[in-house]
């Protein structure tokens, strides 16, 4: 069966290796008609997702208040367990609540590697830099905010995802929000409707696992690599070329290839990635506190160039949740695939995420990149930042402090890239099999490792946009599910933290 596949994949390959170089000789053609084509779907999109709700002067787009109000809601229904049992997590990733009968396909860590793998990735690099060049130093405050109120819609997400997950003979998990979106709605007698809701999503998640998971991922690297490489520069279907066949070859095994991947390459990646920023801010020390009165003053009273709080707002939890999902319903479908007894269990572990990618990762780039000044409108990298090259911008930034951190830095950037592109491959792939059925999801792979090579060539704005909208549609079925169902999860995080206090979790795990 490998062999088989391993020969859909070098055709796919040998395709785009004798197509591509004629549409390299075309370049500028090809990527024209991919941006028009691109240009179009954007519009349409944007009509709705980012209509503006706000009467007054700026713009307050729906979706935006959309995830900001399901946030809000949740965190207080949850009893701000964002903030009371991160040391619980703490504590079952160290494995101390782990039990050999446990029912899965891969362990709690390594589906919170595989879900960070998809949103540790370059939100934090490429998206960071194009939000504070967008809403100046500011919308660092409002990521920060995001991502904490974002921990308790993760929290609710992968609980949902873990009680509607289906066990199939074979063994493998079909969980996410597409199931209990439908399974769920179906318990509540609003069967059809939780039906619609569910394949608007994988539709959605589809769309964006080709985006924002794919394309985005490819393009936003391949700005940093050819900072270092000037024949990715002159030819980027090479570049695209080699990540699609490094996808290829991962995205076979499905999730638990992918785990186990994930599990080596992210742990990795962050630390290298986190020293180098920790020793920018370091050395920067006397700068730290000015930098946060930068970003606490333009949180609030920003410059007009700035567009006003209500644009920094946006600008904040817009990047917010491209970087860590929280409220889009891509990560449950990691979360689905756990083995763990209780499902609240693997949503305490899921709270961790938006803490380290966003308030940890994402903040600790915003500093760097405030510290360096190279997001100025009117600087000398104000082209980067006119044409959303955040990847380059923030190589820049680290270059500023470390002459040679930009090759590192490149590294590091086609790692989050690579590590994000596999996890969404698995992400789309569970809509595509959702809606189609597992017989088809060869295809749903294939088409996957073209949409890479395609990255390659179109523009960074438009890619950018692309990825937004459908990222950000997936959060508009997903949290119907949240608000519908947030009361199960509720019942469900009373009765065990009412065993965590008595001391059962223990007793179970035999540690008591």
């Amino acid at each position: 069966m490998k062999g088989k596949v391993m020969t859909l994949f070098g055709v796919a390959a040998l395709l785009a290796a004798f197509s591509l170089p004629a549409l390299a000789g075309e370049e500028a053609a090809a990527a024209g008609v991919l941006n028009q084509w691109l240009d179009g779907i954007n519009g349409f999109l944007a009509s709705f997702l980012f209509y503006d709700i706000w009467p007054g002067e700026g713009k307050f787009p729906f979706i935006v208040a959309w995830l900001v109000a399901g946030a809000v809601y949740l965190t207080v229904r949850m009893g701000f367990i964002n903030f009371r049992l991160a040391g619980h997590a703490i504590a079952i990733l160290r494995g101390r609540y782990n039990r050999p009968d446990d029912v899965g396909e891969v362990t709690s860590f390594q589906a919170l590697t595989a879900a960070l793998s998809a949103t540790v990735g370059l939100g934090n690099i490429a998206g960071v830099a194009i939000a504070v060049g967008t809403g100046g130093p500011g919308a660092t405050f409002w990521m920060i905010v995001a991502g904490l109120l974002g921990m308790t819609t993760k929290f609710t997400e992968a609980s949902l995802a873990q009680m509607y997950r289906e066990i199939r003979p074979d063994g493998h998990v079909m969980g996410g929000a597409m199931e209990y979106l439908s399974r769920g709605f179906r318990e509540l007698g609003w069967a059809k409707f939780g039906k619609g809701l569910a394949i608007l999503f994988s539709v959605s998640a589809i769309g964006a696992s080709l985006g924002g998971g794919n394309a985005f991922q490819v393009n936003q690297s391949l700005s940093a690599v050819k900072q270092q490489i000037p024949l990715f520069a002159d030819q980027p279907w090479i570049f695209g070329l080699v990540m699609a066949f490094l996808v290829g070859i991962v995205i076979i095994g499905g999730i638990r290839r992918i785990a186990h991947v994930a599990e080596a390459v992210v742990p990795a990646m962050v630390v290298i990635y986190l020293s180098a920023a920790g020793w920018i801010l370091i050395s920067n020390a006397e700068k730290v506190p000015q930098v946060l009165g930068l970003i606490i003053t333009g949180a609030f009273t920003p410059q007009a160039a700035f567009g006003g709080v209500l644009g920094v707002v946006v600008q904040g939890f817009k990047r917010a949740a491209f970087s860590s999902e929280a409220g889009i319903g891509s990560a449950a479908i990691a979360h689905s695939t756990a083995r763990v007894p209780y499902p609240v269990r693997q949503g305490i572990v899921a709270l961790m995420e938006p803490f380290i990618d966003t308030v940890v990762i994402c903040t600790m780039t915003a500093l760097v990149i405030i510290i360096t000044g190279v997001y100025q409108p009117d600087g000398p990298y104000a082209g980067l930042v006119a044409a959303n090259q955040g990847a380059a911008l923030t190589a820049k930034a680290f270059g500023a402090q470390i002459s040679w951190f930009p090759v590192i830095l490149t590294i590091s950037v086609v790692l989050f890239a690579y590590s994000t592109m596999i996890s969404w491959s698995y992400y789309g792939e569970r809509c595509w099999t959702y809606l189609f059925g597992e017989r088809y999801s060869m295809i749903y792979r294939i088409f996957y490792v073209l949409v890479v090579v395609a990255g390659s060539i179109g523009s960074a704005s438009a890619v950018l946009d692309f990825s937004d909208l459908l990222l950000l549609s997936m959060a508009f079925p997903n949290l119907f599910g949240l608000y519908a169902l947030s009361g199960r999860v509720k019942r469900a995080l009373d009765a065990y933290i009412e065993k965590l206090r008595n001391g059962d979790l223990d007793r179970e795990a035999g540690r008591a």
